[in-house]
């Protein structure tokens, strides 16, 4: 390009890029570029005349080129395809007419702030310092995937995608924001960032962290965020965030926190958040409001959950979940209600996962709570004589888990028939041989199957004192049956 085509605009752009000189073209340090489309020649540079200098540009010894624009009008297309940029692009406050094409290229930085765009296709590019998109509205799809960044990729407080029903259909198809496979060396930063459709990370690795603390992805009845196998070197925030669609993170490994604390999931009538076959530090759901749609965590791994009970949906699948410690710390009753919205039914496992995380952190009550209604639930799934058994073993000693129940069973019982029997003592069978008779020890006797002090030997009551006798026998085996069969389970599980 002869720098006799150049218009005034442009060569302003022209002299200053070998010194890395900004050029600004506004006229109010206040104004943004969303009325870009109307700016005259004074600020209009042709995208043809910033590739020329990108490329092939003028330079001066001991200086380092760069371009750097704020406040122009961008036409024609930015095309730099599969090329090999060594210098620094700096735009801001910048309106472009058509999507810059960055696809294979090698560029040192890319930044792009307070600026209108229709999109961005980057992929398969490689950015040796990073990506900065921050405070833009792009308008159509900013294609990533397959980049890579030694930096970061900063999108924050950006607006992406277009409202439903709005802009080219065919580009409302397709996901606004794109970045599978990509392989980003230190943060994604979205904080405040709005996405309209589908945020799409399958099988990225980031460095560091993925940050989209206040942001809004907005995809009703779709994935707003699809990130099955994603690898991230730290945390994924999304704290006050909103998410209207599926969350989708299978596969994904977070070995720090996965923080959706004071966040909105709504997805009514679907999955609002899986994260099924995940290996994840911390997963925290605190001030939460309850979840707009089913929970999947299925065969997953946590070291900490940490989600108060009003924050579960009415559908949960929890088949496989594995947890250390679960917090908020409350009652078991508070926490088991939620183990009874599992969609697949009655899971034992689920029972004997949160038994174990109360025993991790020393509460051993909370944890036979647990157990218990684990074999209350199991009965009803038995056929009907079993679910009598289980119920009388409930009824007497709790399963084992209540044997305080049991010596008050026996305590009233033992009141009984030693007050029976005193007023009625039995007869002895062998009056000369027979030792004293003692109420107490008689009723002892007939109450406890591996205690003998002789006295049911020598005595023999008659009429309904028999028939009393019988009972007191029969309730005694079934007491002791019970809490044999107890503390038999209890000494298994330990």
């Amino acid at each position: 390009m002869e720098i006799n085509d150049l218009t005034p605009a442009e060569l302003r752009v022209w002299h200053a890029f070998p010194r890395g000189a900004r050029v600004d073209f506004r006229t109010d340090p206040e104004e943004t570029a969303a009325a870009g489309a109307g700016w005259g020649p004074e600020r209009t540079v042709r995208a043809e005349v910033l590739t020329a200098l990108l490329l092939n540009g003028p330079r001066v010894e001991g200086r380092v080129p760069g371009l750097n624009l704020k406040g122009a009008r961008i036409t024609g297309p930015l095309n730099l395809k599969y090329a090999v940029v060594d210098h620094p692009v700096r735009l801001r406050a910048c309106w472009f007419e058509l999507r810059p094409v960055l696809y294979g290229a090698q560029l040192k930085t890319f930044v792009v702030n307070d600026s209108t765009l229709p999109g961005l296709t980057a992929g398969m590019a490689r950015f040796d310092v990073a990506l900065k998109l921050s405070c833009c509205r792009l308008t159509g799809p900013v294609r990533l995937s397959g980049a890579r960044i030694a930096g970061g990729l900063f999108l924050s407080r950006s607006v992406i995608g277009v409202r439903p029903g709005e802009g080219d259909p065919e580009e409302a198809a397709e996901p606004p924001l794109q970045f599978n496979h990509a392989e980003i060396g230190t943060d994604v930063i979205a904080v405040g960032a709005t996405v309209y459709g589908e945020l799409r990370a399958n099988g990225s690795t980031i460095g560091g962290q993925i940050n989209l603390d206040d942001a809004r992805l907005l995809a009703p009845g779709d994935t707003a965020l699809h990130a099955e196998n994603l690898t991230v070197g730290s945390d994924l925030r999304a704290m006050r965030a909103e998410f209207r669609g599926r969350i989708n993170l299978t596969g994904s490994r977070i070995p720090g926190q996965l923080n959706l604390a004071h966040t909105r999931l709504r997805n009514p009538g679907g999955v609002a958040l899986r994260a099924s076959s995940c290996v994840i530090g911390e997963v925290w759901l605190r001030g939460c409001p309850t979840v707009e749609g089913a929970v999947n965590l299925r065969r997953s791994q946590f070291d900490l959950l940490h989600v108060p009970p009003g924050t579960w949906p009415q559908h949960l699948r929890i088949d496989g979940l594995t947890y250390r410690t679960l917090a908020p710390h409350l009652p078991a009753a508070e926490r088991l209600p939620a183990l009874e919205r599992e969609e697949s039914g009655y899971l034992p496992y689920a029972y004997e996962q949160l038994a174990a995380a109360y025993r991790t952190v020393g509460d051993e009550g909370a944890a036979r709570t647990v157990q218990l209604a684990k074999l209350r639930r199991h009965r009803h799934t038995l056929p009907r004589p079993a679910r009598l058994w289980g119920l009388l073993q409930d009824v007497t000693v709790g399963y084992g888990f209540r044997p305080l129940r049991a010596a008050g069973w026996l305590a009233a019982l033992l009141l009984t028939g030693a007050i029976a029997y005193a007023l009625h003592p039995p007869r002895a069978l062998k009056p000369g041989e027979a030792p004293d008779f003692n109420a107490v020890f008689y009723t002892i006797d007939l109450m406890v199957p591996i205690v003998g002090f002789g006295q049911e030997s020598a005595y023999a009551p008659g009429g309904w004192y028999q028939w009393l006798s019988y009972l007191l026998v029969v309730t005694g085996w079934i007491l002791a049956t019970t809490t044999a069969a107890g503390v038999s389970r209890s000494l298994q599980r330990q």
